[in-house]
């Protein structure tokens, strides 16, 4: 797929168990996309790898770097902090490509307010039973944290007509087949094709 003169941003957001995670997996896999790794203070899970996922520090060393403006965007979510380097998006904008963001949907906002021309891609699970069910399974948060999420989750789903597009994340392939879909022909909405490109076909006359 190309990209055309710059790259693009894809945001793509979900509530805690949505499955943006298991999403963006699968595309990067596929396409060899870049992804933006977010920078947090929450604790690494046994599945994790500095680095990978995210780069985990503490929060004197998050707040340094925030003071510094290195994050493009940083908020407080599920009772730790997160933020996106600025850096690796100028980077994919200027250099082409596709940059993957999986983020919550304040990160979402903020980002989607310094680079406008993001994609914004909300998952949603099939049910909100089915999502607490996921969000059990993990077995990767406490209980305190388990209801944080909880929480949270249902806040955040009734924020789903704040982004471009949605995508019901009742079976995973299929999911994944939308957002690919998005992702690929997003620059063929007419509000991101340059006028005079058109005119230049529709202007020209044989005769």
């Amino acid at each position: 797929m190309t990209a055309g003169a710059t790259g693009k941003i894809v945001i793509i957001s979900s509530p805690s168990g949505g499955g943006k995670s298991s999403i963006c997996r699968q595309l990067l896999a596929k396409h060899g996309w870049t992804f933006s790794i977010s920078y947090t203070t929450r604790a690494k899970r046994p599945d994790e790898q500095d680095g990978r996922e995210y780069v985990f520090v503490s929060d004197e060393k998050f707040q340094e770097l925030a003071d510094t403006r290195f994050f493009a965007e940083d908020c407080r979510v599920h009772l730790y902090r997160y933020g996106t380097p600025r850096e690796q998006l100028e980077a994919v904008l200027e250099g082409g490509g596709v940059m993957l963001l999986d983020i919550d949907v304040q990160g979402a906002k903020k980002i989607k307010r310094a680079y406008p021309q993001a994609i914004t891609i909300f998952i949603l699970p099939p049910s909100v039973k089915a999502l607490r069910t996921r969000l059990t399974a993990r077995g990767t948060e406490t209980q305190e944290q388990l209801e944080v999420r909880r929480r949270n989750a249902t806040e955040e789903m009734k924020l789903w007509h704040d982004f471009e597009y949605a995508v019901i994340n009742d079976d995973l392939a299929v999911a994944v087949q939308e957002v690919e879909a998005i992702i690929l022909s997003h620059h063929t909405r007419t509000d991101k094709i340059p006028a005079e490109q058109i005119e230049n076909i529709i202007g020209y006359d044989e005769a």
